[in-house]
């Protein structure tokens, strides 16, 4: 990694609102973008600074005075200009300075491509009076800084102002990650973009994993690449024999470590004596080997259970419940996992964790059931759901179903099922590519 430096601008501010539509205010949404930029640059140990952090006006000669100040007039500067904009077109794009490259502008748009944004282009323009000099100042008056401003979208586009709304932490994230490849600083976790030249070997020698790992994160059946092709990169975890080592990264969180890894919170908590739900950054977990934690035959307690309901749900008994987890009473707490008899039936239900913009009917509709009937089974006595909450659902066998796993795509999955990625989207209501672990598609 050189000794680049980031320096992160709010476009707008104060007395200058910027374009506003769709109940977006530009200066707004820039601020919220540039505050999570920064906290997520200083995260990772990269040196940053940002130009605002609150709502004032900003002239533009002490808007590019404040860039230059901020590490100096150094070409190993990167400054990330944040705006959303406006004139009815759609999709992000990047303009770049006349000394540049288009190298980091073109990564930054393939990435937030990535994340099922559309993508435009990156560009340069020129001044009519001077064609030797960049057209807007935020490029023309930063010396050799590298200036880049991001558009992240339309504001003015119904489309566009819908994702801005829900996915703008994810066009971040994607600008985050594009810096960290250009600067060679890729953590581990994340993607690599297949370059001439490269192979499987070479790909796991540069991020110390095996190139059977890689497969495996990548649903790999040989070593063929493409130029361009997008490779996940695995976490790093040490196996220690009877557990592995994990290093929290940011964005972690018990449930999500948990998820992947095949255990539950509760024996995370235990195994490493925590006394709260909180992570830190490099904070080293350890995880126990799924044949000591095989939740094959368990249940996770939800909201609104008793041990009658699971015992009813799983044509058990409380009695059977109760002796085969050594419970001396039948209160249960939220989480708290339950092993089940062997060879129970889960009398055709499925689960399925409640997303934004769900509610019963929705679901309901998406399983073909009814909101009474998921009411009843999940003893729910409003219409009112949760994020994350998890919902028995009765499978009434008309559709199939499918559990995102790591490494999945929506072409693997179409693949695997024998169907198109069009015929996913359309039965599942998807608008873009994204999938999360633990995501239940409806084949």
């Amino acid at each position: 990694m050189n000794d680049y430096k980031i320096v992160i601008d709010a476009g707008h501010g104060g007395d200058d609102p910027g374009a506003s539509g769709n109940e977006i205010v530009e200066k707004d949404l820039n601020l919220d973008i540039a505050n999570y930029m920064y906290d997520r640059f200083k995260g990772l140990g990269i040196p940053v600074k940002i130009i605002r952090t609150t709502d004032e006006t900003i002239s533009p000669t002490e808007r590019t005075e404040r860039v230059l100040n901020a590490f100096g007039n150094d070409s190993d500067v990167i400054l990330l200009s944040n705006h959303i904009n406006a004139g009815g077109g759609e999709g992000a794009e990047v303009i770049y300075a006349l000394r540049n490259t288009d190298t980091l502008p073109n990564l930054i748009l393939n990435k937030i491509g990535d994340t099922g944004q559309i993508i435009r282009k990156a560009y340069q323009r020129r001044l009519p009076s001077n064609p030797s000099k960049d057209y807007y100042f935020m490029q023309r008056n930063t010396g050799d800084v590298q200036s880049l401003t991001i558009e992240y979208g339309f504001l003015d586009n119904a489309n566009d102002a819908a994702k801005l709304k829900s996915n703008w932490q994810e066009y971040v994230d994607a600008v985050v990650e594009a810096v960290l490849e250009y600067i060679g600083m890729i953590p581990s976790g994340t993607t690599y973009t297949v370059k001439n030249g490269d192979s499987l070997w070479s790909i796991a020698k540069k991020f110390d994993i095996s190139v059977e790992e890689l497969k495996a994160a990548n649903n790999l059946n040989n070593n063929l690449l493409n130029i361009d092709q997008i490779l996940k990169i695995p976490d790093k975890a040490v196996d220690s024999g009877d557990y592995i080592v994990y290093t929290v990264k940011r964005g972690d969180s018990l449930y999500s470590i948990a998820r992947d890894y095949g255990v539950s919170v509760n024996q995370l908590i235990d195994y490493n004596n925590l006394s709260s739900n909180n992570l830190s950054i490099n904070q080293q977990i350890l995880i126990p080997k799924k044949e000591e934690a095989d939740l094959s035959n368990t249940y996770t307690v939800k909201s609104g259970d008793t041990l009658y309901s699971i015992a009813r749900n799983y044509n058990t008994t409380v009695n059977e419940l109760m002796s085969l987890n050594n419970l001396t009473t039948s209160v249960l707490s939220l989480g708290q996992v339950l092993k089940l008899p062997s060879g129970v039936d889960d009398g055709g239900y499925i689960e399925y964790v409640v997303k934004s913009g769900d509610s019963l009917y929705v679901i309901a509709q998406k399983f073909n059931t009814s909101a009474d009937e998921i009411k009843r089974l999940n003893n729910l006595s409003t219409n009112l759901l949760s994020i994350g909450q998890v919902l028995q659902i009765p499978n009434t066998g008309e559709s199939e179903t499918y559990i995102v796993k790591s490494g999945d795509s929506l072409y693997s999955i179409a693949r695997k099922f024998n169907t198109t990625v069009n015929e996913i989207k359309q039965k599942n209501n998807l608008t873009s590519n994204l999938l999360n672990i633990g995501q239940v598609l409806i084949i």
